[in-house]
């Protein structure tokens, strides 16, 4: 009987000590720069566009009935190295037979104080513009321009642009 009393004295100890040696590990949600680029790049696809004059929205636009069905397959890679490339891809349907696979490339940056992620969406405008992030997730991305940054004079409008991952 002495030996068994001894054993779940020891057992008992044991496990008080080896509980209180466990490390608590609280998940942390991703960053901004992590959900845009995933570890390595992530593949982004415009999917809607809405336009916000005066307040009034016109509604979500779906891609393909804002562009032609070659551009609007047209895919957008950001890459999370130092470099913080983009580059922006031919879909699977070209504007012409010589158009490369690869039709420019660029850099994006990222402002995590005011959430604005500054790069090139070539079917708005040809230069790196200031986007506000609206919404990021692993899979949907949606930003705004809004024009009184863009422009001197004071416009009340804005682009809201909705994009969704095809990769990880």
């Amino acid at each position: 009987m002495k030996i068994f009393a001894r054993l779940v004295v020891l057992s008992a100890g044991l496990i008080w000590i080896f509980s209180g040696c466990a490390e608590k590990l609280e998940p942390k949600p991703p960053t901004y720069s992590q959900l845009l680029t995933g570890t390595d790049k992530k593949t982004w696809r415009l999917v809607s566009i809405e336009v916000v004059d005066q307040g009034q929205k016109s509604g979500i636009i779906p891609v393909q009935n804002a562009l032609s069905a070659c551009r609007g397959d047209d895919q957008y890679v950001f890459y999370a190295d130092e470099s913080r490339k983009l580059s922006y891809l031919n879909g699977s349907l070209k504007c012409s037979a010589t158009e490369p696979d690869t039709l420019f490339e660029d850099s994006w940056a990222l402002i995590n104080a005011n959430a604005t992620l500054e790069f090139v969406i070539p079917v708005f405008a040809n230069s790196v513009l200031p986007y506000t992030i609206k919404n990021l997730t692993a899979t949907s991305m949606t930003v705004e321009i809004y024009f009184e940054k863009i422009y001197t004079d004071p416009v009340n409008a804005s682009y809201r642009f909705t994009f969704n991952s095809t990769t990880k």
